[in-house]
């Protein structure tokens, strides 16, 4: 498995993928990623911009997944992870804590703190999180812009 920076190409294949997460999850409704406008485009979003990034995780030319990090709303401090989905194949394998590392790795280098959105019925993903040291919060940041979300978190990035 390789993991590297977003190219062009992969945009098709990481929207499906995406979509087909969110669906499994019952997540293909208006107030969740379903909706976002650069989820066609994620290599032109993610790439506009020195403050954010999006990895790809692939097998022999096949991408299975990928996360991204980008500011959150107009917070100079805080950015959010975005869009960590993995075909259902590849959760489990210990892919996502690799590409949450190379995320927050990243986001050290530009933000105080990581924010991030989810289902609670998403419940490995919600484990996932608060294992890798995401607190839990009892409502969303001002300025969410995915309002149908349920489960919220943030680390703190200094630590």
């Amino acid at each position: 498995m390789n993991i590297r920076r977003i190219q062009m190409k992969d945009n098709y294949s990481i929207e499906q993928i995406i979509r087909k997460c969110l669906m499994e999850f019952g997540g293909n409704r208006a107030g969740l990623a379903w909706e976002d406008d650069s989820l066609h485009h994620l290599y032109q979003y993610y790439t506009n911009d020195e403050n954010r990034a999006y990895w790809i995780v692939e097998e022999e030319g096949t991408v299975l997944g990928g996360c991204g990090i980008a500011p959150f709303g107009k917070e100079e401090d805080i950015c959010e992870l975005q869009k960590m989905y993995l075909t259902s194949t590849t959760r489990g394998t210990g892919v996502a804590t690799e590409l949450l590392n190379i995320a927050l790795d990243f986001a050290k280098l530009h933000y105080n703190k990581c924010y991030l959105e989810t289902l609670q019925n998403m419940q490995g993903a919600n484990r996932f999180y608060t294992k890798s040291g995401f607190e839990r919060l009892n409502a969303p940041l001002a300025g969410s812009e995915h309002f149908a979300c349920d489960a919220w978190y943030i680390k703190d990035l200094t630590r």
